[in-house]
């Protein structure tokens, strides 16, 4: 197992986000991955060395170190003759600098800070609204929505709907498909009105049978029988509406939001 630090002094989300996205590219190794956010003083720079030289030394083998550190004295901290370091700001400043003719301004927080408050409560708003709109709790503020999220139980409709607000500051509600709405073969009433705003999801039996069962073993919910007959009569009420649908099956929740967005043309709200 080869371990890999993301260190930041800000939250390490970038981070983390861009270092993970290359260590994708190698699915047969068996990576250890730890964030230390806030590493903003060279006191805390120390600490995280440590702790880096401790898993050396105890592993034997040399950890990889991602970083996103403005100040140069932090950063040059951690250009070890163990490590395999590399630092995203070092990589790209520079050629963006000769490009663009002008100096970075090097200040820490720019990407996560509140730089612009609008869009900040624009994010709140969203965020908000998909958790009063969670699971067909309500749909008294459907009319305000920018896409309805349907399908049966467990196919990720909630956390699709968190990372489309947080993300894009997208208004997204989801209703679930109960018994009563599959054995009816009808879609519901509540969401008649809202049928251009609605996008289906779904997913494989098996995935659906091995979610359900981890949830609630042993219970009529989680059989196989009941995973495949929900499934086949949710899309089909999706068929019969010609309401949009994908399978969330092999998809990551990134990867399902965008093709929401891309689907019926959403836009990010900031």
């Amino acid at each position: 197992m080869k371990s890999v630090f993301f260190i930041s002094d800000r939250t390490g989300i970038t981070t983390e986000s861009l270092g993970n996205a290359l260590l994708t590219q190698f699915g047969s190794v068996d990576f250890r991955r730890e964030v230390m956010p806030f590493v903003d003083t060279v006191h805390k720079a120390d600490q995280a060395i440590m702790k880096i030289n401790n898993h050396y030394m105890h592993e034997g083998i040399r950890p990889i170190v991602f970083t996103s550190i403005i100040n140069p004295e932090i950063r040059n901290k951690f250009k070890l003759n163990y490590v395999c370091y590399m630092d995203f700001f070092e990589s790209f400043i520079p050629a963006l600098e000769e490009e663009i003719g002008q100096q970075a301004s090097l200040a820490i927080g720019q990407s996560h800070g509140i730089s612009d408050e609008g869009k900040y409560y624009k994010r709140i708003d969203a965020i908000d609204y998909s958790l009063y709109n969670d699971d067909g709790v309500t749909s008294k503020n459907f009319d305000e929505a920018d896409v309805i999220l349907i399908g049966v139980s467990r196919v990720g409709k909630t956390p699709t709907c968190l990372y489309l607000a947080i993300n894009y500051g997208i208004k997204a509600a989801n209703y679930p498909l109960a018994e009563t709405d599959l054995k009816h073969d009808k879609l519901p009433k509540a969401l008649v009105p809202h049928h251009g705003k609605l996008f289906g999801l779904t997913i494989d039996v098996d995935r659906l049978h091995f979610i359900r069962t981890n949830r609630l073993p042993n219970t009529e919910y989680a059989k196989i029988s009941t995973c495949t007959s929900e499934i086949a009569a949710a899309e089909h009420i999706m068929q019969v509406y010609d309401i949009p649908y994908l399978n969330t099956s092999r998809r990551s929740i990134e990867e399902i939001a965008v093709a929401i967005m891309q689907s019926i043309n959403l836009h990010r709200k900031f």
